[in-house]
């Protein structure tokens, strides 16, 4: 993507894996499983597991990264996606908006939006305060439940790799939700990973 500078080793290192990660791979893995696409598109290899996953298990997957360093299939930017219009059922874009400039995001949304035929799936990192609750309901539901809470929102500052996080003064979650629908999606869902509440997935249509 444009402007995404990863320093070298990055998604290999033992601090970037931690256990709640998993989880979050599991969630990415999960979402795409559910929709049962004839085709894949994934934007960002990061660490290239949710492509190893999804190929043994014969997906059928085509991966775009700017970082011809990570091997993608196609070495392109989200900002201008070198595919037609409809070319993929389903596209996955985790972890990468937040590498790009605010202003440029609806550009990407926009481009992803129109080469799925039927729904895109992204994840964002959220920075919202929050407390996790695990509730266990016999024969009902046991899970975890994580509660954003109405605390004053902090002004983010780029860390070099950055630009912005969701819970943030300018990007709050409805300030994005706006955003999204104002590319021309439908927001099916959204939720924090229970494990991993840095990581908010979206699934649009």
């Amino acid at each position: 993507m444009d402007n995404v500078q990863v320093k070298e080793g990055f998604y290999h290192d033992e601090s970037y894996d931690v256990k709640g990660r998993f989880a979050s791979y599991w969630h990415q893995i999960n979402e795409v499983l559910i929709l049962r696409p004839s085709s894949v598109l994934e934007v960002g290899l990061g660490n290239g597991f949710l492509s190893d996953y999804l190929r043994k298990i014969e997906v059928n997957l085509t991966t775009l990264d700017i970082d011809e360093t990570l091997n993608p299939d196609v070495l392109g930017s989200v900002l201008k996606l070198p595919f037609e219009n409809q070319e993929f059922d389903v596209i996955v874009c985790y972890q990468v908006l937040e590498h790009l400039p605010y202003d440029v995001v609806p550009i990407a949304l926009g481009e992803m939006r129109r080469v799925s035929r039927r729904n895109v799936i992204i994840s964002l990192p959220d920075a919202t305060p929050k407390a996790s609750i695990h509730l266990k309901l016999p024969l009902i539901f046991d899970g975890g439940i994580v509660l954003s809470l109405p605390l004053r929102f902090r002004k983010h500052v780029f860390d070099g790799q950055h630009y912005w996080e969701i819970g943030k003064k300018d990007t709050q979650l409805r300030t994005f939700k706006k955003v999204v629908r104002e590319t021309g999606f439908i927001i099916e869902k959204t939720y924090r990973v229970y494990e991993h509440p840095w990581h908010r997935f979206f699934v649009l249509r």
